[in-house]
């Protein structure tokens, strides 16, 4: 016997009518073909088996978006990491450390700078030496940085800024700056030029048997008189064409100016600074000196 779909399509295989103990009747209560309805389940299994694989392809397509995301930020943070290394590297190889030795245009540039702030340095000759670490020492102590006579990002930051003291009593004459220790020449009410010294170390010494402490006294003063034009030596060592304000104190060149207190109470000032304040006229006799 010949079973006879809807369409008319005839079924000898499915005249059983059972699968798996039941017979096979669509919802309209027709027969229903074994093989369709095992085609049925295998187009459901078929169906749940694309489902995973798409679901599947899903996940790993947003996998490999999120991946690539990871990637271009990655790439886009090291870009980001890269330009402003090359900022900071741009920076420091516009002002870099520099200390006594070092030459070349980066020091010209320092020395330049340091001269039309006051902080004399001599001719600009791209070398850094005993004058530039004079004037440097000069900037830093001016700023109450730390004393080294190397410039590096601080002293740059202070130099780039243009730090410079003023003045206490105005008008034309020399100041000494006893806490920052440093020498001022004042004109016109303002500082012209500023440079490192060394005063009195506030030890005990002895001179011709007597004990005296190395001071230097503070007050108002003119410088009175001066010494040879060369080295003038005693008991106490040598003075580069010293200029006398307090009796036995005066400026003078020295061949060590540190950047503390050392003297016995005269104010060091470098030879080369001497030999200039003394040709410039800066230095002379009547001169209003102030030490506080």
């Amino acid at each position: 016997m010949m079973d006879v779909g809807l369409d008319g399509t005839t079924y000898e295989h499915c005249r059983r009518g059972v699968v798996d103990g039941s017979t096979n009747i669509d919802l309209l209560g027709n027969r229903t073909p074994r093989s369709c309805v095992i085609g049925t389940r295998e187009g459901n299994r078929s169906g749940r088996v694309v489902a995973r694989s798409t679901r599947r392809r899903r996940v790993m397509e947003h996998n490999e978006i999120s991946r690539r995301g990871v990637v271009a930020g990655a790439a886009a943070m090291g870009a980001l990491a890269a330009v402003g290394t090359g900022v900071a590297t741009s920076a420091s190889a516009a002002n870099p450390v520099l200390k006594a030795g070092s030459r070349g245009s980066s020091v010209t540039a320092l020395q330049k700078r340091l001269n039309s702030l006051g902080y004399w340095c001599g001719t600009p000759d791209g070398v850094f030496g005993a004058l530039t670490v004079q004037a440097v020492l000069a900037i830093q102590k001016v700023a109450g940085l730390g004393r080294d006579g190397v410039v590096g990002a601080k002293t740059w930051g202070v130099v780039n800024r243009g730090t410079r003291p003023g003045s206490r009593r105005g008008g034309n004459r020399m100041e000494v700056d006893k806490r920052r220790q440093i020498v001022m020449v004042v004109r016109g009410g303002s500082v012209k030029y500023i440079f490192n010294t060394s005063t009195g170390n506030g030890e005990l010494f002895t001179y011709y048997g007597r004990k005296i402490r190395a001071t230097t006294p503070s007050g108002e003063f003119r410088i009175n008189r001066r010494g040879s034009n060369g080295w003038d030596y005693g008991a106490l060592g040598g003075l580069w064409r010293p200029f006398y304000f307090n009796g036995g104190i005066a400026f003078h060149g020295s061949a060590s100016i540190p950047a503390y207190p050392a003297s016995h109470g005269c104010c060091r000032l470098s030879v080369s600074a001497q030999n200039f304040l003394i040709a410039n006229r800066l230095l002379y006799i009547g001169e209003p000196v102030s030490v506080y």
